[in-house]
C-alpha cells in the first residue's frame, strides 16, 4: 500500500518523508507506512467549518439521512475487500463483520433513526412550548442548531471500521462535519475506508476529511464550535482533555476509555442450568473475539466463592478448543493482537495481575498456533486467571488482550462492591434468573457503569451479548472509562448541537421552529385545509367546525355500542356522586369522535389516511346539551422524500359552549405532495 494518505482541504495528501512502518499482524511483513507530516491542520480545520459545514446544515436531517444509508449500501458492497483487508490486522472472519458489519450497521441505524425520529427540517425542536405569562403572548422553546465547527475524531486501534462509523454517523446526521485521526496500528484498513467513501462521492464536500499519522498542532486549533471525541488509554484521554485550547475553548470533550468490565453470575445460577452454561460461553467469546481487544470486554469475571472451581473448569474446557493462528486459516477462532508491541503491552500487565493470583489457563509467553510462526505474528495465549478480590491489582489493571480474572464473591452486597471498585466501566453484565438479585445488583451497581446487561434463559437467543455496543443505546462511562456517552440513538445528534432556549411571541416561535404555536395567527379561507396538497398547504392553515351538540340518546348509544358502560356514562346516582363529574359524562372517545365528524372533509382529495392521534388530554367532562366546537390547524409539515406523500401533524383543540377546552390533541395524517 506504501505510504498512507491524508485525506484533508479537499484533496489527498501525501507525506514528504518515508513514515513509520505498520505491519501485518499475523506475518510481521510491512503493510504501509503512516506520516501525517506536512499537512495543515488548523487550514483542516477551517475548510471543514467553511466548506463542510454550510453544505451540511443546507441539507434537511431526513436528506442528510438518506445520505447515510446511501453509504451505508454502498460500502456493503465492497465488504469483501474490507475483510482481506482486515486480516492483516490479525482479525478472523467473524472479528472483521463484528468491525466492519457493525460499523454499516451502524450508518442505517442512524439512517432509520433520522428519518424516524427527527424532523425534515434543520432545526430540532426540544420539548413542549414553556409558557411565561399569563396572557399567552410570552412563550420559550429549545432548540438544538448544528455547531458551527468540526467533530475531530481520534480512535483506537482495534476497531478501525466501527470506531469512525459509529462516531462520524451522529456527526453527520446532526450537520457536523467531521475529522477523523486513526491509530496507527491498523489506520491503512480506514484508508481504504476512507478511499470508498470519497471514491463514491455521496458525501458533500468537506464533510469527511481523514488523517492518516499523528495530530501534530491539531488541538492547538480547536474552538468553541469544535468537539474533539476520543477512543484509547485513561492516560490519554487524560492528557487531552487538559489541552491549553480544550479547556480554553471549553470545547466538547468527549471520552472512552479504559474499561475493567465485569460479568456477575447469580447464586441460582449453579452447573447444569442454562444461566450457568450462559455464563461460561459469554466469558470465553469476550475473551476471544478480537483476541480479547474490545474496549467493552470481559476483564473481571465474578462468580459465587462456593462455583469458582466449577466455573474455571467449564471456562477452561472451552477455551481449550479455541485454535490461534492465521486468521485466515480453516478452523482458527482467534487470530493475533494487533501489534508485536501490543502483545508485550499485556505481557507486561499480565505480570502486574499475577502479583495477586494465579493462572487458571493458558501461558502467556508460549502458544501452538496454524499456518503461522507464534514469534513473527503477534499471537497471545488465552489466559484466564484467578484472583483474590480484595487486592487492588484486578480492580485497576487492563490486560488488552485475551485476559479476564475469575474473582469469588460472598455476598450481593459485596459484588455491588468489588463491581464498583473498577472506577467506572463502559459495560456490565449480570447472568441470573433471580429477579430479586438482579435488580439488587443493576440498581447497586448501575451508577458505575454505561451499560448493563442482564442475561438469562428468556433473552439468551436474542441477546447482542455483553461486548456489543448498539448504536441505540449510549456508548461510554463514568469515571475511569472516560466519563463520556456516543451514540445513544438522538442523544448522539443532540451531543453535536447547540440546545438555545427561544423567548419570544407565538408568531416568533412559529417562524423559527417552522412548527405552529399555540397563539400564533391562524389563517382560515373558503378551501378547507384537507383540500390541499402538502405543495399548496401551509403552517397556520386552520378550519373552525360545530357545533354539535351532544345529546342524552348520544351517550346511551355510545355506551351500547362500544360495551363501554363505566357508570359515569350510564349511573345517574353514581355519577353524581363522582367529585370530578357531578352528573352523567359524554365518553372522551365519543368527543373525538364527533370532533372527527366536524373537521373531516370527507371527499377523495390529497389526503390518504389518519394514522394516529399523540398527546390526547381530556381537560373538562362533557356533559349532556354541551354544544362542542373543534378548531384543526396544521401544526407540522414533514414531506417524506423518498415518497409522493409526507406527515401533516394537527393542532385540535375541541372546546365547549362556554369556550373552555374539553379536549386537545395531536391528530397525524399523510397527505399528497400534489393533487391527485
Amino acid at each position: 500500500m506504501g505510504l498512507l494518505r491524508s485525506y484533508v482541504s479537499g484533496e489527498w495528501h501525501t507525506a514528504a518523508e518515508d513514515g513509520v512502518p505498520l505491519h501485518d499482524a499475523t506475518t510481521g511483513e510491512e503493510v504501509a507506512r503512516v506520516s501525517s507530516a506536512g499537512v495543515d491542520f488548523a487550514g483542516a480545520l477551517e475548510y471543514g467549518r467553511r466548506v463542510g459545514g454550510p453544505a451540511l446544515r443546507e441539507l434537511t436531517f431526513h436528506q442528510r439521512s438518506a445520505l447515510l444509508k446511501a453509504l451505508a449500501s454502498h460500502l456493503r458492497e465492497h465488504r469483501e475487500e474490507l475483510y482481506a483487508l482486515s486480516a492483516k490486522t490479525g482479525s478472523t472472519l467473524g472479528d472483521s463483520k463484528f468491525d466492519i458489519d457493525g460499523g454499516i450497521g451502524v450508518l442505517f441505524s442512524y439512517a432509520s433513526k433520522g428519518k424516524r425520529e427527527l424532523p425534515n427540517a434543520t432545526v430540532y425542536v426540544e420539548g413542549a412550548v414553556e409558557p411565561l405569562s399569563k396572557g399567552g403572548t410570552f412563550v420559550a422553546q429549545h432548540i438544538a442548531t448544528p455547531l458551527r465547527g468540526v467533530a475531530v475524531q481520534i480512535n483506537a486501534f482495534n476497531f478501525p471500521v466501527w470506531g469512525p462509523l459509529e462516531k462520524f454517523a451522529p456527526a453527520f446526521l446532526a450537520g457536523v462535519p467531521s475529522l477523523v485521526k486513526p491509530a496507527s496500528q491498523t489506520a491503512y484498513l480506514t484508508a481504504r475506508l476512507v478511499e470508498l467513501i470519497v471514491e463514491s462521492g455521496i458525501l458533500p464536500e468537506g464533510s469527511l476529511q481523514f488523517v492518516a499519522g499523528s495530530v501534530g498542532d491539531l488541538l492547538d486549533h480547536v474552538t468553541a464550535q469544535d468537539l474533539v471525541s476520543f477512543t484509547g488509554s485513561a492516560s490519554t484521554a487524560q492528557k487531552l482533555r487538559a489541552h491549553p485550547a480544550i479547556i480554553r475553548n471549553a470545547v466538547r470533550f468527549n471520552a472512552e476509555a479504559d474499561s475493567l468490565n465485569c460479568s456477575i453470575l447469580g447464586p441460582d445460577a449453579r452447573p447444569g442450568t442454562t444461566e450457568f452454561d450462559l455464563y461460561v460461553k459469554q466469558l470465553t467469546s469476550e475473551m476471544t473475539v478480537k483476541a480479547g481487544q474490545k474496549c467493552t470486554a470481559i476483564r473481571r469475571a465474578f462468580v459465587p466463592a462456593e462455583l469458582l472451581d466449577d466455573v474455571a473448569a467449564a471456562a477452561s474446557a472451552r477455551l481449550a478448543k479455541v485454535t490461534v493462528g492465521n486468521p485466515t486459516a480453516e478452523g482458527v477462532r482467534m487470530g493475533a493482537l494487533a501489534s508485536l508491541e501490543q502483545r508485550e503491552e499485556v505481557r507486561r500487565s499480565l505480570k502486574a495481575l499475577l502479583d495477586a493470583g494465579s493462572i487458571v489457563f493458558g501461558d502467556p509467553e508460549k502458544v501452538d498456533v496454524v499456518d503461522a510462526d507464534a514469534e513473527r505474528g503477534a499471537f497471545l495465549s488465552p489466559v484466564l486467571l484467578k484472583a483474590d478480590p480484595e487486592r487492588s491489582e484486578p480492580h485497576e489493571v487492563e490486560a488488552f488482550g485475551p485476559v479476564s480474572t475469575l474473582l469469588p464473591y460472598t455476598s450481593t452486597e459485596q459484588v455491588i462492591e468489588l463491581a464498583a471498585r473498577g472506577g467506572g466501566s463502559l459495560a456490565g453484565s449480570i447472568v441470573s434468573a433471580d429477579k430479586e438479585f438482579v435488580r439488587d445488583v443493576v440498581l447497586g451497581a448501575a451508577a458505575y457503569h454505561g451499560r448493563l446487561l442482564v442475561l438469562d434463559a428468556d433473552d439468551a437467543k436474542e441477546s447482542t451479548g455483553h461486548g456489543s455496543p448498539m448504536p441505540q443505546l449510549v456508548h461510554g462511562g463514568p469515571g475511569r472509562a472516560g466519563g463520556g456517552e456516543e451514540m445513544g440513538g438522538i442523544r448522539g445528534v443532540l451531543h453535536h448541537m447547540q440546545r438555545t432556549a427561544v423567548q419570544g411571541s407565538p408568531a416568533v416561535l412559529t417562524a423559527v421552529t417552522g412548527r405552529w404555536v399555540a397563539g400564533a395567527p391562524r389563517t382560515e379561507s373558503d378551501v378547507h385545509p384537507f383540500r390541499k396538497s402538502l405543495a399548496e398547504l401551509r403552517i397556520g392553515d386552520s378550519v373552525v367546525a360545530g357545533p354539535r351538540t351532544v345529546l342524552q340518546s348520544d351517550v346511551d348509544h355510545f355506551a351500547e355500542f362500544t360495551g363501554d358502560t363505566f357508570y359515569a356514562h350510564t349511573d345517574p346516582a353514581a355519577a353524581a356522586a363522582n367529585p370530578l363529574f357531578g352528573g352523567i359524562v359524554a365518553h372522551g372517545y365519543l368527543v373525538v369522535s364527533f370532533a372527527a365528524g366536524l373537521f373531516v372533509s370527507p371527499e377523495p382529495g390529497p389526503v390518504l389516511a389518519n394514522y394516529g392521534l399523540e398527546n390526547l388530554r381530556f381537560l373538562t367532562p362533557v356533559k349532556v346539551d354541551d354544544a362542542l366546537t373543534v378548531t384543526l390547524t396544521a401544526k407540522q409539515i414533514t414531506p417524506r422524500i423518498d415518497q409522493e406523500y409526507g406527515e401533516v401533524r394537527w393542532d385540535a383543540d375541541v372546546t365547549n359552549q362556554d369556550g373552555d377546552s374539553v379536549a386537545k390533541y395531536d391528530v397525524l395524517t399523510l397527505v399528497s405532495k400534489e393533487q391527485p
